[in-house]
């Protein structure tokens, strides 16, 4: 960014609607580099914003609207349509809105299309972070548009993520960034609480279950960092250890669950994929063949690492 772009955005003041238990740390750390108009439909959410340096809080969010960017941190996707709705008809052309709410990519996309009219225009920054780690400036934020627009609200997406942040690609792709993310977590979280279980139910201490599986080799990190990194960004899948082999351990494990009355989900289900892959033929190419299983169902390749590297 040029020293005369820095100057200008240093006598912006930037607008963030909502103040929740995220949009309040948003609004903070906006504040360490810009002064922030800020909207809460809560009085009390607004007394605590403006208890903060370079806040100043408004009743309505229609003053939102005289500012060139605009944060928006609320709910749920019906709330962020209507405040984009209402301000729709009163921003000026050229305001770019930063939108942080999780949402789905369809929603930001729909977003555009409302303020398109106005020739406002829209980027997706969400949020990976908690609210801690957003309150420090160390919150890392997944971040969906053009270039151009991405370039224009830069240094207020510094000021957010204290420089954490990364394009991930088109409109829409910060937000679908983090929705495999959550995604994932909260599938996990079920399969260690298996896992937690069933250790429990053998007398195996938990302390040594949860070493072993952080370890670079352990069932966690290994199925990211080789067979999704290394094999299936490569479309390779010959060699390694046998997707029969990989069926017959999820068996044992669905075994030894019964026999110490452990219920059993996400590994059952997990054990549903092994079998359709089995049937396919893919017995005895290395497990992260069922990577294949998902090209077929979606008739797109899931190899990556022509795309340029990690």
């Amino acid at each position: 960014m040029s020293d005369e772009r820095d100057e200008e955005m240093k006598m912006t003041t930037i607008a963030v609607c909502g103040l929740g238990q995220m949009g309040l740390p948003v609004a903070g750390r906006v504040a360490a580099a810009f002064d922030v108009l800020a909207f809460d439909i809560t009085a009390e959410r607004r007394a605590l914003a403006a208890e903060r340096d370079r806040i100043t809080t408004t009743e309505a969010l229609v003053d939102l609207a005289a500012c060139d960017i605009i944060v928006l941190s609320l709910p749920n996707p019906a709330v962020s349509r209507q405040v984009v709705r209402e301000l729709a008809g009163r921003v000026a052309p050229g305001t770019v809105v930063v939108e942080t709410s999780t949402v789905l990519p369809a929603d930001v996309r729909e977003w555009a299309t409302i303020l398109e009219p106005a020739g406002a225009l829209v980027i997706d920054a969400a949020v990976l972070s908690g609210v801690g780690q957003m309150e420090s400036g160390q919150a890392t934020l997944l971040v969906g548009g053009a270039s151009a627009h991405i370039d224009r609200v830069a240094a207020v997406l510094d000021a957010m993520g204290g420089a954490g942040w990364k394009r991930y690609g088109e409109l829409g792709a910060g937000m679908a960034a983090k929705v495999v993310n959550n995604g994932v977590a909260h599938a996990v979280m079920v399969v260690l609480a298996e896992a937690f279980a069933m250790a429990r139910a053998e007398g195996v201490a938990l302390a040594d279950i949860a070493d072993m599986l952080e370890r670079s080799d352990g069932g966690l990190m290994r199925p990211l960092t080789h067979r999704m990194m290394e094999r299936v960004a490569n479309g390779s899948f010959e060699g390694g250890m046998p997707l029969d082999a990989a069926r017959k351990d999820s068996t044992l494990a669905l075994a030894m669950a019964q026999r110490s009355g452990v219920p059993l989900f996400a590994t059952q289900a997990a054990q549903s994929v092994y079998d359709l892959a089995a049937a396919r033929g893919l017995g005895r190419r290395d497990y992260a063949a069922i990577a294949t299983l998902w090209e077929e169902w979606t008739g797109q390749s899931l190899a990556y690492e022509a795309e340029g590297g990690r």
